[in-house]
């Protein structure tokens, strides 16, 4: 793919990334610590009450380092919210969520009043689809909030050069911010990652990684049906459309991607990728959502070194859900089910089953869980005024995920420049949405339909 505005580069990308957080480091001193110490409770609001938001809200509440406590709920969806709150209350967290009536706000508009209810060092979590990450995430800053983000951070270019700005700002203001990101936070993983860089299978030549199940969650959907407006209907079903989510290949993908990309300890510079849909119908009847079901994606390093990722969503099919790494001297399993289940191993020679075993994980004690984990370090380092600050490294991951997608979606080779530069903004006026009677982001044909990629006639837009 090809435009016309190089406004960024891959290298500048990483060379300001790098430098933001650089700057962590020195800036220590814009925000206070969390309160006064007559009250060290930090506060947590929940933006976004579906079931990865409610997780992750029992995971904050489930740190242990001094009091916290839940305190404000939003979400578009009354339904969705009170469940999370019945959730949350059966939960053994229940004596930490103090959520009356008054602070559980529905409506595009809930996000400011429940970070209102914050002040200044408590959390934000967004836990919406992403198209709405960056609108959140600055009124966190303004308000001067640490926040955690869900993955995705961003879905196409215009939102990933939002967000490095928005990074930018909370370096400057010394905020603490996570991107749900949890492989990051294996220890396994972590350890595998330390022993790939100290060169124990040598140099890594090829990594692979694969998702390959049924259809899940929101993947396909049917024409939406009468009594709900366009917009809910999108949002409700958010990994069907492109602009609320980066599609299932987004959504579902990015962990693995972002784990391979961590052992290779380096973001690709290309992608070149195929995909397809096979069944657009069965006895439900026509599915009109935007993605495809199978997808093949070759990222090439900067160094020549391959990364080859393939994801299948199609009952009946041989499952695989894992991802590896061939060095020059050897081979690691990095994940051996799911997107970071152990055990983590590294072998002697390229074939686990004929190889000898170097090293192998092993769960120790004090491991919480990736979940928790991200949960515990964030904590850690608002407490104890840690620089820290996911943000860069989560647009990086977003980014590059989106550039296999959007090869897939094309039939063209897209470079990690021109994924950052496209112009191509999926919901250029989602901060302005009002109510779920606002038009929507994408607009259905006659038949109910919606637009769908179309590689090789379609080739500088997704769709």
């Amino acid at each position: 793919m090809n435009n016309e505005r190089p406004s960024a580069t891959r290298r500048e990308f990483l060379k300001n990334t790098g430098r933001i957080a650089a700057a962590t480091a020195l800036a220590g001193t814009f925000v206070p610590h969390v309160h006064a110490a007559e009250d060290n409770t930090i506060r947590v609001a929940l933006i976004g009450c579906g079931g990865r938001g409610t997780g992750a809200a029992a995971d904050a509440l489930s740190v242990k380092h001094g009091p916290i406590k839940l305190v404000a709920m939003a979400d578009v969806f009354p339904d969705r919210l009170a469940a999370s709150f019945k959730n949350l209350k059966e939960d053994a967290v229940a004596d930490r969520v103090d959520v009356p009536d008054d602070r559980k706000f529905v409506g595009f508009d809930a996000y400011k009043k429940a970070m209102d209810c914050l002040k200044p060092g408590d959390v934000a979590i967004f836990a919406t689809p992403p198209a709405f990450r960056w609108v959140h995430f600055g009124y966190a800053i303004q308000k001067g909030l640490n926040a955690f983000l869900e993955k995705p951070v961003t879905v196409d270019g215009p939102s990933s050069r939002k967000m490095l700005a928005l990074a930018e700002q909370s370096q400057k203001k010394d905020l603490k911010v996570a991107v749900g990101l949890m492989s990051r936070h294996s220890r396994p993983l972590q350890e595998l990652s330390k022993r790939i860089q100290d060169g124990d299978i040598g140099d890594p030549i090829l990594v692979r990684g694969y998702r390959m199940h049924a259809p899940v969650a929101s993947f396909r959907s049917l024409p939406k049906p009468p009594g709900i407006s366009e917009l809910a209907y999108q949002i409700q079903r958010f990994h069907s459309f492109l602009w609320a989510s980066g599609g299932c290949f987004s959504d579902f993908n990015i962990h693995i991607i972002d784990n391979c990309c961590w052992m290779k300890n380096d973001w690709p510079v290309s992608a070149h990728a195929i995909g397809g849909r096979h069944y657009r119908q069965d006895s439900e009847g026509v599915y009109i959502d935007q993605n495809f079901d199978v997808y093949s994606v070759e990222y090439t390093f900067a160094d020549g070194a391959k990364f080859l990722f393939e994801g299948r969503y199609m009952a009946g099919c041989n499952d695989l859900y894992s991802n590896y790494v061939q060095g020059s001297k050897g081979m690691a399993i990095i994940s051996k089910s799911g997107d970071c289940g152990p055990p983590s191993s590294t072998y002697k020679g390229q074939l686990p089953e004929k190889s000898k075993m170097l090293w192998q994980s092993k769960t120790k004690p004090d491991d919480q869980g990736p979940y928790q984990n991200e949960w515990n370090d964030l904590i850690d380092a608002i407490r104890n005024n840690k620089p820290y600050n996911e943000v860069p490294r989560g647009v990086k991951a977003s980014l590059v995920t989106s550039m296999g997608r959007m090869s897939a979606h094309t039939g063209q080779e897209i470079t990690f420049d021109a994924m950052l530069n496209c112009p191509h903004e999926f919901a250029p006026g989602v901060d302005t949405l009002a109510t779920l009677d606002s038009p929507a982001p994408l607009l259905a044909g006659p038949d109910g339909k919606y637009p769908v990629p179309q590689p090789g006639i379609v080739i500088h837009t997704e769709y």
